[in-house]
């Protein structure tokens, strides 16, 4: 019960790792917005976890509809102790100079700019309790970038950035910040990585991970969990590698 008596907003938690970051928090005693674009899937998770989760539609690249969702979390909890910024789209795999400007709009506003949108709004309150832990998911693309999926890369390095960023100036304010590094995982964005999801292209990504697996929606709720919890209260802007060796 690492998580017991906190509460949490996590996007993008519908599927994937924000799901299982989801169901991690809830096991070790979190309440928990389970935050996603995708109406039906938020419900369809947040039913799998009773009274522990709460569901909530929110399109992070709007700012109106993350003030929303901030303000859902403290109607139905009263404080916010945790935010995991998880919600994120890549575009397909393509010369930079070939991705068009609506996609990278699109990876721009959802991987990036959310980040602002959830700081400008719930910052405030952890800055009136004197604590807080935000956590973004970012990838071991913006450490490591693989080729073709340049834009996407380069969303994610400032992710890392941001989060070190965030991590000093919120500090003073008992806040802290981190980030997690994923590589490639058994998510709904894997076959938008690869391009087309084929043994051969599979095996391709595989040979870069040292373990020689994927990386799970338990790996990265694990490691979320720790993060989050009281137990890394002296650790802020850090950026950990979940990657099986990726980035060695």
């Amino acid at each position: 019960m690492r998580l017991d008596q906190k509460t949490a907003i996590v996007t993008g938690a519908a599927s994937g790792f924000g799901a299982g970051i989801v169901a991690k928090f809830v096991a070790e005693g979190c309440r928990v917005l389970v935050a996603d674009i995708n109406a039906d899937g938020a419900k369809t998770e947040a039913a799998k976890h009773g009274a522990s989760a709460v569901a909530c539609t929110v399109n992070v690249a709007d700012g109106a509809s993350v003030k929303a969702m901030v303000d859902a979390a403290l109607a139905a909890f009263g404080h916010v102790d945790i935010l995991v910024n998880n919600a994120g789209v890549t575009h397909l795999p393509a010369p930079m100079e070939d991705v068009t400007e609506d996609d990278f709009d699109r990876v721009y506003n959802v991987n990036m700019k959310s980040v602002y949108h959830s700081a400008r709004h719930l910052v405030p309150h952890m800055k009136s309790r004197k604590s807080g832990a935000i956590l973004n998911i970012a990838s071991t693309a913006g450490v490591s970038p693989r080729p073709r999926l340049n834009w996407y890369n380069a969303s994610k390095g400032w992710m890392i950035n941001a989060t070190k960023g965030m991590a000093v100036e919120l500090a003073p304010e008992g806040i802290r910040v981190n980030a997690l590094n994923p590589v490639a995982g058994e998510t709904p964005l894997l076959k938008s990585f690869m391009g087309e999801d084929t043994p051969e292209m599979r095996a391709k990504f595989l040979s870069t991970i040292p373990l020689g697996r994927f990386s799970t929606p338990e790996d990265l709720a694990n490691a979320a969990c720790y993060m989050c919890s009281d137990e890394a209260s002296m650790i802020t802007g850090v950026a950990m590698e979940v990657d099986g060796g990726r980035c060695i």
